[in-house]
């Protein structure tokens, strides 16, 4: 069976495009953002497409590409488009495919469907991407019940931080999840230390397993 992940966050800018660019490039995977609210500056696409040194052809377009920088549901109201979330379907791959949502899980994908909802009917394990810093503990326990309530599979929790040993010990515990490794805030910030620093950090062999 080929990989498939999705990697979402507790929130939104906590390092998940990073930490997606890193699994992407290590796992030598596709990538996909299904939707992507924002367009100036570097896409999500792009920054992944840059720091994992990702070929153009294994970056899928995004199904949805939405001016305005703001939730989905907001930014395609504002620029006029009509998301139909019933035909966001995970693209055929040769390879692993990491799929990136948007912010966390609860955000609206339309005024009906937050993300958390389209993974679910998917089935597709997902990575929760989780800071280190204070009040993470909530923000991670909190996402891990809105998996659980829609029976989406959990894969395991990403730490990205500072290394917090108490807070990811007790996340893990309390959450009944898997501890996959955390990947610190570096700067410089370059495809050369990422890389180095993400098969430092995580068991690559891992991210190959069915759910624990």
């Amino acid at each position: 069976m080929t990989c498939r992940l999705v990697v979402t966050g507790t929130d939104t800018g906590i390092g998940k495009t990073v930490f997606s660019a890193a699994l992407t490039d290590a796992l030598g995977a596709c990538y996909w953002k299904p939707v992507q609210s924002g367009l100036e500056g570097e896409t999500d696409s792009e920054t992944v497409q840059r720091l994992g040194r990702i070929p153009s052809a294994r970056i899928v377009p995004e199904a949805y590409r939405l001016r305005t920088p703001a939730s989905p549901h907001l930014a395609a109201s504002i620029d006029g488009i009509h998301i139909k979330a019933e035909a966001l379907v995970p693209p055929v791959t040769e390879g692993p495919l990491i799929i990136e949502g948007a912010g966390g899980l609860l955000v609206p994908l339309t005024a009906e469907t937050v993300f958390a909802d389209v993974f679910a009917r998917w089935q597709i394990p997902v990575v929760l991407c989780a800071r280190t810093d204070l009040g993470t503990i909530n923000h991670t326990l909190l996402s891990l019940e809105a998996l659980r309530a829609r029976s989406i599979p959990i894969f395991g929790v990403a730490f990205i931080g500072e290394k917090q040993a108490d807070t990811e010990s007790i996340i893990a515990k309390m959450g009944r999840v898997r501890s996959l490794g955390r990947l610190p805030k570096l700067d410089p910030l370059t495809p050369e230390l990422l890389r180095q620093v993400f098969r430092e950090n995580f068991d690559i062999g891992l991210f190959l397993k069915e759910p624990a």
